[in-house]
């Protein structure tokens, strides 16, 4: 956690020694914050933001939500009592005042666009970069998903999916239309990073597309820091592309279509499914994770069929976001 590249290592108690009883955080101690001797100001992006300071956050009460090999993600309640998603970057490939002009421009798109995650603060030091962001108390996509997959229920009703569906391509097609494509020396209509755990869901069961360009900052280190960044954890290895490319956003938005549709045992398998397709339709095969019949199924098969198209090996072959965002909309009308 963030206070880990902070704090001194606890001595064992010696004889005589006296443990504290109080039950005080270390973070509770000024003596737990080295290299610091004046408190580091977050920079906002934005006048609406209260200030908010890096000793602020080292002692806020913080919970690793996740963790990947481009950071950490941490859930963060400050003393004031605002909950935010914290970004922590294991390696930059950008230098301090161009990490900057990065995030500022990516929050001036982001801004523009109501199913994006835009960044609220940042900070650059020696040992630690992160980024600041809403806090969504309904967790991604794949949260929901994975919770509900291990309880053995389905945790969102097919409007529900083909409503977060929508969202995510009206994101995707806002980031693929925006001109100029090439600006502060970055890919300006590429997201680079679409995935499940990247969705995250409003208590309305809408989404919003979070990290939107920061694949791009994420990269070897310039500066080594500490143990945690030097020694990424090991993940499965995941379906998702990280090429970064608009045909490569579209895979991955086919990619986790057929998670949303059939599960994770489908995704990797998306040329057995083609093959079948005959055999879905008709029902033989038993594809979809949730119980859809009548209108539903008819949706659900359009989005199968929308799926596969994204997900498909030829990257040409795949098609452009505007057309898959009017498929959709026209899924909603079929009676």
């Amino acid at each position: 956690m963030l206070s880990r590249a902070f704090t001194k290592p606890k001595r064992s108690p010696k004889h005589g020694d006296n443990e504290s009883k109080s039950g005080t955080s270390m973070l509770d101690s000024e003596d737990c914050l080295v290299g610091f001797m004046d408190d580091r100001p977050l920079f906002f992006c934005g006048e609406s933001v209260s200030c908010l300071s890096l000793r602020e956050t080292l002692r806020a009460s913080v919970g690793v939500m996740g963790e990947s090999p481009l950071g950490m993600t941490e859930k963060v309640v400050l003393l004031r009592g605002k909950v935010y998603a914290l970004k922590r970057f294991r390696a930059l490939r950008v230098r301090r005042r161009e990490f900057g002009k990065r995030i500022e421009r990516l929050v001036q798109v982001s801004k523009r666009c109501e199913y994006l995650v835009p960044v609220i603060a940042y900070l650059y030091t020696k040992r630690i970069k992160f980024v600041v962001c809403d806090y969504f108390p309904m967790g991604s996509l794949a949260d929901l998903l994975a919770g509900g997959r291990e309880c053995g229920h389905t945790a969102l009703d097919w409007n529900q999916r083909l409503r977060i569906a929508l969202d995510i391509a009206q994101a995707i097609t806002f980031i693929h239309t925006q001109y100029p494509p090439y600006e502060k020396n970055m890919l300006m209509n590429v997201h680079g990073n679409i995935k499940s755990s990247n969705v995250m869901i409003t208590v309305n069961f809408t989404a919003r597309l979070s990290d939107y360009g920061l694949t791009q900052l994420a990269g070897e280190l310039e500066e080594v820091s500490d143990t945690w960044q030097r020694k990424p954890p090991p993940s499965p290895e995941s379906p998702y592309t990280n090429k970064l490319s608009q045909k490569s956003d579209i895979l991955n938005f086919g990619i986790l279509l057929l998670d949303m549709l059939g599960g994770p045992r489908v995704r990797d398998f998306r040329n057995g499914v083609m093959e079948r397709m005959e055999e879905i339709k008709k029902g033989d095969i038993e594809f979809f994770e949730f119980i859809v019949e009548g209108k539903e199924r008819k949706q659900a098969l359009l989005v199968l069929d929308i799926a596969l198209k994204c997900a498909d090996k030829v990257p040409e072959a795949r098609p452009p976001i505007e057309q898959t965002l009017r498929r959709l909309g026209d899924v909603l009308l079929i009676k």
